[in-house]
C-alpha cells in the first residue's frame, strides 16, 4: 500500500472514531439530561411501561351512639377500574358483554374517566356482584388498562334504625366537586347530608398508593419491590355521638305515619339524645349504588321526607312559647309570682282576642297551668308599652330564638324572631302597631322556630339558665389514637334569676299534673315539667306542639315535639313526649295504652282544653 493511501485510511479511521466518540458524548448527555436532569418528568412515566400505580382507598370512619353501640361502618364491595392511557377502546364490546352493560354506557364512562384524566387511574362500575367481579378477573389479559378495587359502602348494623337526617348519607363527587377538590378521585362518595357530610374532612380518611408489577398484556404479576415504596392508607376517624340509640328507635316507632319533628337532648350537656323528621327515608337503599326509582320517588313525594323538620321547619311556637314569656315579664319587673290579672275570656286591644281558658284571677303559675291567653297578651302588650319590641327580641335571642344553634348538621335555619327592622322591612314603617306585636306573647304571629330550637329554649330553662350549644358528636377518635373533644362549653344566660326560674318551672309543673298536660304527659314514676301548645295552621289542621323536661328536681331530657296537623298539642305531641321520657328515665314503657293511642291517633280527634 503507498504512502499515500496509508495516510489516507488512517485518517478516516480517526473521523470515524471522532464521529463515535461524538455519538457516545451524545447519548451520555442524552441519558444524563434524561436520568438525572429530567428525572422526576420521565420516572414515572417509565414507570409506567412495567408499573401500575393504583389508589387504595381508605376506610371510612365509623359513627358509634352514646354507648358505644355501633350504628354506621363499611360492607365490602367490588369496583372496576381503569387506567385510560393503557386501555384499548377497540376491547370496550368485550368489557361491556363481560359486564352486561350496553357498550353505549360503558364508552360513556371510559369518556368520563379519559376526561378526568388520561394517565391517573379512576373507577369505572362500582358495586359490580362478585361473579361479574370473578369474570372479569378472568379475563384481566385481554382486557388492557383494567383493574379492579375491593372497596367499601356504608353499612347500617341496627336493623330497624333509620335515623336518615341525622346520619346522612353519600353520593359520588360530581365533577364539579373533584375538580374544586384535589383530594378526590373520580368514582369518589363524598357525604351530602347529616353527619356524613358535616364530618367529611374527618370521616373520609387519606388516600394509600401500592405499585403492581404489570406485563405487556396488562396481568398483574404481584407487589413491586414487596410493596417497599407503597404508601398505605390512613383510616377516617371515628365519630362517637350522644344518640341513644334505643330512644331513637322509639321516637322513630311513634313518629311513624306523621308529619313533623323531635328534639330529645341532654339539659346538662346539649347532646342530642334522638332527633327525628317524619317521614323519613331509607338510607339504606342510598348506600353504594344508588337506587334510581326510589331516590325519584322520594324527590316527588308531596310529604317531602328530604326535608329535615327538625332543624329546618320554621313554625310559629304556639303556646310553649309562654314561660320563656313569663321569665321576660318577671325580669323586666312588670309581674312578680303575686301580680294577679282578671281573664273575662277575652284580650281586648282594638280588636278582641279570645281566650278558652275559663274567666277568673291569673296569676303566672295559673296562666301558665291553663295557658290564658289574656295573662300573655297582657304581658306582652306591658313589654312593648314600657319598652319596645327590640327589648323584648334581645331578651328572646339569648336563648336562642332568631338565630341558628350552631349545632353539627348542615342545613339548619334561624327562624324567625322579629323586631321594629323586620317589621319595619316586611311591613313597612309606621305600618305596624300594637295588633301585630300582642300575638307574639303567645307565640303567634310573625313568630316561628324548629324543634331543635325550642328544645333548647326548654333545655335552657332546665338546667337554671344556661345557654347550651346543641351538639351530635361527643368525641372523635383519629386513626392513631389520639381523641379530640369538639368545645361546647355551656355559659350562663346573664339575665336569668333562679328564683324567677323556679316560678316559671312550678307552672311548667301545673300543665302537667292539673292542666291540658294531664291527660297523656303526667307519669306516676318521674316528675314531669312541660308547656302544650297549638299553632295556628291558615293552610288546614292546627299543628300541635309539646315541650318538656325531666325529672323536674334533676332533669336528665328535655324533648320538643311538633306534630304537624296534629290539633291540639296535649293530645298529639304531649303524649309522644311523655313516652319517651318514660323509656329514658325508667328504662322501659309501661303505660301501653298511650302507645297504643299513639300509634294509632288520628289529628282530626281533639279536646276542648286551652293551649
Amino acid at each position: 500500500m503507498s504512502r499515500h493511501k496509508k495516510k489516507r485510511t488512517q485518517i478516516s479511521i480517526r473521523i470515524f472514531q471522532l464521529i463515535i466518540i461524538l455519538l457516545g458524548l451524545v447519548i451520555l448527555g442524552r441519558l444524563f439530561q434524561l436520568q438525572i436532569l429530567n428525572y422526576e418528568t420521565y420516572e414515572p412515566l417509565s414507570r409506567q411501561n412495567a408499573l401500575r400505580q393504583q389508589n387504595v382507598n381508605p376506610a371510612r370512619g365509623l359513627i358509634y351512639d352514646r354507648n358505644g353501640r355501633l350504628l354506621v361502618d363499611n360492607k365490602p364491595i367490588y369496583s372496576i377500574t381503569i387506567t385510560p392511557s393503557a386501555y384499548d377502546r377497540e376491547k370496550t364490546p368485550l368489557l361491556a358483554q363481560l359486564l352486561g352493560i350496553a357498550e353505549e354506557e360503558v364508552e360513556k364512562r371510559v369518556e368520563e374517566a379519559r376526561a378526568y384524566s388520561w394517565y391517573r387511574t379512576s373507577r369505572l362500575f362500582t358495586e359490580i356482584d362478585f361473579k361479574t367481579f370473578s369474570i372479569i378477573q378472568e379475563n384481566i389479559w385481554q382486557l388492557p388498562g383494567i383493574g379492579h378495587q375491593i372497596e367499601s359502602k356504608r353499612h347500617y348494623p341496627v336493623d330497624s334504625l333509620k335515623a336518615s337526617h341525622t346520619l346522612g348519607y353519600l353520593r359520588e363527587v360530581s365533577k364539579e366537586e373533584y375538580l374544586q377538590q384535589q383530594n378526590y378521585h373520580l368514582g369518589d362518595k363524598i357525604g351530602k347530608t347529616g353527619l356524613e357530610k358535616q364530618y367529611e374532612a374527618q370521616l373520609k380518611g387519606q388516600y394509600g398508593t401500592e405499585y403492581i408489577l404489570v406485563n405487556a398484556m396488562g396481568q398483574n404479576l404481584g407487589s413491586y419491590q414487596d410493596g417497599a415504596i407503597d404508601e398505605a392508607p390512613v383510616k377516617g376517624a371515628n365519630l362517637n355521638t350522644t344518640l341513644d340509640t334505643d330512644l331513637q328507635l322509639l321516637a322513630e316507632d311513634l313518629m311513624e305515619g306523621k308529619r313533623g319533628g323531635l328534639v330529645a337532648l341532654n339539659p346538662k350537656t346539649g347532646g342530642v339524645l334522638s332527633m327525628v323528621s317524619a317521614p323519613q327515608y331509607d338510607i339504606r337503599r342510598l348506600s353504594g349504588r344508588i337506587d334510581f326509582d326510589y331516590w325519584q320517588k322520594i324527590n316527588q313525594d308531596p310529604d317531602n321526607p328530604l326535608f329535615s323538620r327538625a332543624l329546618s321547619s320554621k313554625q310559629p311556637p304556639g303556646s310553649t312559647f309562654k314561660p320563656l314569656m313569663g321569665l321576660m315579664g318577671l325580669e323586666l319587673d312588670i309581674i312578680n309570682p303575686q301580680t294577679s290579672i282578671y281573664n273575662p275570656g277575652y284580650y281586648s286591644r282594638g280588636r278582641r282576642y279570645n281566650d278558652l281558658a275559663d274567666p277568673g284571677q291569673y296569676n303566672l303559675e295559673k296562666a301558665l297551668q291553663e295557658s290564658s291567653n289574656t295573662f300573655f297578651f297582657w304581658l306582652m302588650d306591658k313589654i312593648v308599652h314600657s319598652y319596645s319590641i327590640d327589648r323584648w327580641n334581645e331578651l328572646a335571642s339569648t336563648f336562642g330564638l332568631g338565630s341558628n344553634t350552631g349545632i353539627d348538621l348542615p342545613n339548619e335555619t334561624s327562624g324567625i324572631l322579629p323586631d321594629s327592622t323586620y317589621l319595619n322591612n316586611l311591613l313597612g314603617e309606621g305600618t305596624w302597631g300594637i295588633g301585630d306585636q300582642i300575638s307574639l306573647g303567645v307565640g303567634q304571629g310573625f313568630l316561628a322556630a324548629s324543634p331543635l330550637q325550642m328544645a333548647t329554649v326548654v333545655s335552657q330553662i332546665a338546667n337554671g339558665g344556661y345557654a347550651l350549644q346543641p351538639h351530635l358528636v361527643h368525641s372523635i377518635k383519629e386513626s392513631d389514637g389520639t381523641v379530640l373533644f369538639p368545645e361546647n362549653d355551656t355559659t350562663k344566660i346573664s339575665w336569668i334569676d333562679r328564683r324567677e326560674l323556679e316560678i316559671v318551672k312550678a307552672g311548667m309543673r301545673r300543665v302537667v299534673t292539673t292542666g291540658s298536660g294531664r291527660y297523656y304527659a303526667n307519669l306516676d314514676s318521674v316528675k314531669v315539667a312541660g308547656k302544650t301548645g297549638t299553632a295556628q295552621n291558615p293552610h288546614g289542621e292546627d299543628h300541635g306542639w309539646f315541650v318538656c323536661f325531666a325529672p323536674m328536681d334533676d332533669p336528665q331530657i328535655a324533648i320538643a315535639v311538633l306534630i304537624e296537623n296534629g290539633g291540639y298539642g296535649s293530645i298529639s305531641a304531649a303524649p309522644i313526649a311523655s313516652l319517651l321520657v318514660e323509656q329514658y328515665v325508667t328504662g322501659k314503657i309501661n303505660r301501653t295504652r298511650v302507645y297504643d293511642y299513639v300509634k294509632d291517633f288520628e289529628p282530626e280527634s281533639q279536646n276542648d282544653d286551652n293551649e
